[in-house]
């Protein structure tokens, strides 16, 4: 027994992974509900309205029901028309979606596809419970909503609400009836029908069993086809993404590498001719003192022109995918190793599941690592450093790095990004640049706040899909 606990836990998990797939995109989700609720669910259901309508409310169709179920009809009545108010106002949402977003669109398809389960159950009591024809429209529901639902966890969790308003209508009709019985006993006066009996008195658990389990097949028929189309969506959206990705990197290492070459050719002229002029006019200290100063600022662009060819080839590696908060830890091991034994207590407080972004993870490495080190060296290697990371609109993630330094004046915040701009005796200036560089690169962005005696909050953005932002 217990191993069989942790056995099931882990069988739970990989189930859950399985079926754990990213929603599709709006623009397809958009073109699913127009089809399925407005081409074809709007006319379907103006139809069927006012054919209830009559049925409910003008056909003598169910007037001669016994007084029980007359009761059950008379509450059948009231939830239609709250039905019918809310199917309108849903109605009126679906045809004028394109103005509608897909944060209200999906769960107003949602609810209404609740409600449109809710109200066939009603109508599957008061017409035969079990042996209503009505079962064939569960079949119909479970498809449609399949179709328009995008998250399989929704999809499945409605359909099974489906399956289970079948269920409970023929246990309310089997109720019905055990009660009209009891009258009949007492009273010698009603007539009996529904129950757990077919229309020959025979009794029907082997049909409902059946039924049930086609409902719950096809629920799961129906969740499992989402799924692997939604898994094959995403192959095709990863490969398009990493080809757009290694182009682009492609392309910056060549630039890069373009015009660290362009740079390195004259400051080598420059740098022979001081060396030839400092050997022609040794007598001259002063210009001897000058032309030093010459060398040794040719030697750190040089040794900064070295990083960018760095940079380049590096832009030129190879393109995975690379989960940050994974990332993030490295990085922590590497600012802040454990044998320094830094006064810094590390807060982490990351969301599980994030999506994997596709880059080269020296990128990312860098970014991190230079985020992380401007906060050690800010804080003086004593402080509260807290890292976070969280999902954010339009499939970007946002990750968090904040350290309780003294913060940074206001008027230097405008410039920490630019290159070569440092406060620090031996900084080169390059590391919040390169961090910028390395986030624009995705298409990323990277803010920060301060205040005085505060601390410093970097947050960086970065897009999970490019091609959601080539779309738009």
């Amino acid at each position: 027994m217990t191993r069989t606990l942790p056995d099931l836990r882990e069988a739970w998990s990989r189930l859950r992974a399985l079926a754990a797939v990213p929603p599709p995109p709006q623009e397809m989700v958009h073109v699913r509900i127009r089809f399925v609720e407005r081409g074809v669910g709007i006319p379907v259901k103006g139809i069927i309205l006012v054919f209830l309508t009559f049925l409910l409310f003008f056909s003598g169709w169910l007037g001669d029901m016994p007084g029980i179920q007359q009761e059950v009809l008379g509450y059948v009545r009231t939830f239609f028309l709250l039905y019918f108010a809310l199917s309108v106002g849903a109605g009126l949402i679906h045809w004028e979606m394109e103005e509608v977003s897909t944060r209200l669109l999906i769960p107003v398809t949602s609810a209404m596809a609740i409600l449109d389960g809710a109200m066939l159950s009603l109508l599957t009591l008061v017409t035969g419970g079990y042996d209503s024809i009505l079962y064939w429209a569960f079949l119909g529901l479970v498809v449609r909503n399949a179709a328009v639902i995008p998250s399989a966890d929704v999809q499945i969790t409605i359909n099974l609400m489906v399956s289970l308003g079948y269920l409970l209508a023929g246990v309310l009709d089997h109720w019905v009836a055990g009660t009209e019985l009891e009258l009949i006993r007492t009273t010698g006066r009603g007539t009996v029908s529904g129950g757990f009996f077919d229309e020959g008195g025979a009794p029907i658990t082997e049909s409902l069993i059946l039924r049930m389990l086609l409902l719950l097949l096809l629920t799961v028929c129906c969740a499992g086809i989402q799924i692997l189309a939604d898994r094959q969506r995403q192959r095709e959206l990863d490969a398009r993404e990493f080809q757009i990705k290694q182009q682009q990197l492609e392309a910056a290492g060549r630039l890069a590498a373009e015009i660290a070459h362009q740079l390195k050719n004259p400051l080598g002229v420059i740098n022979n001719a001081a060396f030839t002029l400092q050997r022609t006019v040794k007598e001259g200290k002063k210009i001897t003192q000058q032309i030093s100063i010459i060398q040794e600022e040719v030697g750190r662009s040089d040794r900064i022109i070295t990083e960018l060819m760095g940079y380049a080839r590096l832009s030129e590696g190879r393109v995975e995918r690379v989960n940050l908060n994974e990332e993030l830890d490295r990085a922590v091991s590497e600012v802040l190793p454990e044998g320094a034994k830094f006064g810094i207590r590390v807060h982490r407080d990351y969301t599980p599941g994030l999506p994997q972004l596709l880059g080269q993870r020296g990128h990312f490495a860098e970014v991190f690592a230079n985020l992380l080190t401007n906060a050690r060296e800010a804080m003086e290697g004593r402080g509260e450093l807290f890292l976070s990371t969280r999902t954010g609109p339009d499939f970007s993630v946002l990750v968090t790095v904040r350290d309780t330094g003294p913060g940074i004046p206001p008027e230097r915040l405008k410039q920490i990004f630019e290159p070569y701009f440092t406060t620090k005796n031996r900084g080169t200036g390059l590391g919040l640049a390169i961090v910028k560089n390395n986030t624009e690169l995705y298409g990323g962005t990277v803010g920060v706040e301060s205040e005085l005696g505060t601390g410093t909050r970097f947050t960086v953005t970065l897009p999970a899909r490019s091609l959601m932002r080539l779309r738009t």
